[in-house]
């Protein structure tokens, strides 16, 4: 600091008019000016210097940031599968689930269509099958009514058979 106030009172000076025109002065001007500038320059060096010391600071900070930001999402990750590994697991079978489930309700109201067309084509199985059988009784009654029939028509022409044999005979 001390030659920076020294440069500035020099400056100070020369702007006051105080200096002369003298040869010496001039030549302790130029180097009080080159000194002046000299400060300033290595002043000016320290500061890029401090700057970039500041800079790399900066950047191993960022580097070191970066770096646990990297360990930390594995952790995370690490930590998310220790906290329930099964648990992806259990989210894809709950989708199978879903995904049976919604195959079985079209499934099941085609069951239930298809059981209520067989209960309809059974029931009309067991009526025709019903009137099959009473078809077959009474046909087996007139069977039975012919046979009687005929059976008494048999005994009905026998006996005018006879009766006309008796005629004939007498």
């Amino acid at each position: 600091m001390g030659e920076k106030d020294s440069a500035l009172d020099v400056a100070r000076s020369h702007l006051s008019g105080n200096t002369s025109l003298n040869g010496a002065m001039a030549k302790e001007d130029e180097e009080m000016s080159n000194s002046a500038l000299m400060c300033f320059r290595a002043k000016e060096e320290e500061i890029e210097k401090r700057k970039m010391e500041v800079k790399e600071k900066v950047q191993a900070q960022l580097g070191r940031i970066e770096e646990e930001t990297r360990r930390l999402a594995t952790i995370r990750e690490q930590l998310d599968a220790l906290a329930d590994p099964m648990k992806k697991e259990v989210s894809l079978i709950r989708k199978k689930i879903d995904v049976v489930n919604k195959e079985l309700k079209p499934l099941g109201q085609i069951c239930q269509k298809k059981e209520k067309d067989y209960k309809e084509a059974l029931d009309a199985y067991n009526e025709k099958n019903k009137e099959k059988v009473q078809l077959i009784t009474r046909l087996m009654e007139l069977v039975q009514m012919v046979s009687e029939s005929e059976h008494l028509r048999l005994k009905k022409l026998e006996e005018l058979s006879r009766n006309i044999e008796t005629m004939r005979s007498n």
